[in-house]
This record gives C-alpha cells, sequence and structure tokens, in this order.
C-alpha cells in the first residue's frame, strides 16, 4: 500500500497560517506604549476600589505587550519574577506616558 502524501496538508496549513497572519491587523508604532484608552483604564484601576472588567482585561492586555506572558503558569520557573519585571515596566510606561493629574 503506498502512504498518502502529506504535503498537501502541511501546505494548506501553512497558508491558513500565513492569512491569518496578514488578516490580523499589526498595531502602528506611534512613539508610545500605551494608548490613551489604556492610560485612562490604567488610572481608574489604580484609584477605584471597584474596577471593571474592562480595566483588569486592558491591565492583562499591557502586561503582555510588556513581555508577559501568562500562559506557562503551571511550570513557569521565572514566576513571579517575570510578573513583576512586567508590572514595573507598565508603571513606567504609565509614569511617562499618561497624563498625571497636577500635584497639589
Amino acid at each position: 500500500m503506498k502512504k498518502p502524501k502529506k504535503t498537501p496538508l502541511i501546505v494548506c496549513v501553512l497558508a491558513l497560517v500565513l492569512a491569518g497572519c496578514s488578516v490580523g491587523s499589526m498595531p502602528t508604532y506611534t512613539g508610545r506604549n500605551l494608548s490613551p484608552a489604556e492610560c485612562h483604564d490604567l488610572a481608574a484601576l489604580k484609584t477605584s476600589a471597584h474596577p471593571t472588567l474592562a480595566e483588569h482585561q486592558t491591565e492583562a492586555e499591557v502586561l503582555r505587550k510588556a513581555g508577559y506572558d501568562p500562559w506557562p503558569w503551571v511550570d513557569d520557573p521565572y514566576y513571579p519574577a517575570d510578573l513583576q519585571a512586567a508590572q514595573r515596566l507598565v508603571d513606567y510606561w504609565f509614569q511617562t506616558e499618561c497624563r498625571q493629574p497636577p500635584s497639589e
């Protein structure tokens, strides 16, 4: 018996992956790491006693931008150091890029 060729399957999978990459929108670099909406949500997280789900989702997205990957949490030997490093970077971005109300 002849073995079926795997080449067409591989080509189809590669085509789908490339199509997905080209369809997904790449954010344009504006010289900033945080958008105004992200600044707003992070400020609300810092000041609100009852943050919304959207604000928590923004925080997770910003941590991913800073290099934190939450998925290998089961066996991540660098947790929590990698999360703390991403949080420090996000705090730095927040301090330098987001408008702070004038201190009195």
